[in-house]
């Protein structure tokens, strides 16, 4: 064998090992890019870290997706950058909020899968029952145009206001009949625990009562699993030309499970309540 053909052979052999070397990274890159579902998420506290790792763990083990989190602080930031595909899908908002921000910005974000609801709370230190609030009462609520309407909502299904007819964001003046002439009074939603010591009740946010260390004995209402309150459920949310994305239906598979239905039973007891397989009538 000459020495031109032997080096020509070497010289084949070679570019087909990297070739072969090329196209097995190729494929084993692409696989894990396959693989990888982006999630924009808020900053939360540990037990929200826990819940989400928990949904991770979920995601790998029953489907071998790799989930990977984008933290923000800003509740606008979320739905912004999955709309600029900077993240695959966003897990942080209610029915509610999105249905504001679709109208707001011009947007087509769907829910693609319910996660949990966070229920709404009217707490006391003074009264047994929201039946036991004297006339002439005040109640604090938060002062944000989303939480004040679910506040005055809470108040209207334990009976203790009416509010007009619609389904659009309710106000002060929404309210219709206020048969205990109670006094209604906004204040900033991380306010609400603060004031509970000095008024008949206040209605307060879940994370700011969990920050409070509120406690069963201090809640006198809880929101119901009602038509009212299935504004206020949480979900998975995509581009609307992704509602049908197979792998993202898995990812709501990785939550909506009975081991993750435990998990937020453990992580967060009655202050979250899963609710996919909840009716709301």
């Amino acid at each position: 064998m000459s020495k031109r053909l032997k080096n020509s052979i070497i010289g084949i052999i070679i570019v087909a090992v990297l070739g072969i070397i090329a196209w097995f990274s190729f494929v084993g890159n692409s696989a894990k890019t396959d693989n990888k579902v982006t999630i924009g998420i808020m900053s939360g506290t540990k037990n929200d870290d826990e819940f989400w790792n928990a949904v991770k763990k979920s995601a790998k083990d029953r489907y071998g997706l790799d989930i990977e989190y984008k933290k923000f602080t800003d509740y606008s930031a979320p739905n912004r950058a999955l709309e600029q595909k900077q993240i695959d899908l966003d897990a942080f908002q209610h029915f509610a909020f999105l249905n504001n921000w679709n109208k707001s910005n011009k947007s087509n974000i769907v829910s693609i899968g319910e996660t949990y609801l966070k229920p709404m709370k009217i707490y006391s230190n003074k009264y047994k029952s929201v039946k036991d609030i004297p006339e002439n009462s005040k109640i604090i609520i938060p002062n944000d145009t989303t939480n004040e309407s679910r506040a005055l909502y809470l108040l209207k299904n334990a009976g203790l206001i009416k509010l007009s007819s619609g389904s659009n964001f309710k106000g002060i003046n929404d309210i219709t009949e206020n048969k205990k002439n109670l006094k209604i009074k906004e204040v900033d939603a991380s306010q609400t625990a603060r004031s509970l010591n000095d008024v008949a009740a206040s209605v307060v946010n879940t994370n700011f009562a969990i920050s409070a260390n509120l406690t069963k004995k201090q809640t006198i209402f809880t929101e119901p699993l009602n038509k009212d309150s299935k504004q206020w459920v949480n979900f998975v949310a995509a581009n609307k030309d992704q509602k049908n994305n197979e792998k993202y239906k898995k990812v709501v598979k990785s939550i909506q499970n009975k081991d993750i239905e435990k998990v937020i039973k453990k992580i967060y007891g009655d202050k979250y309540i899963p609710a996919w397989n909840k009716t709301f009538k």
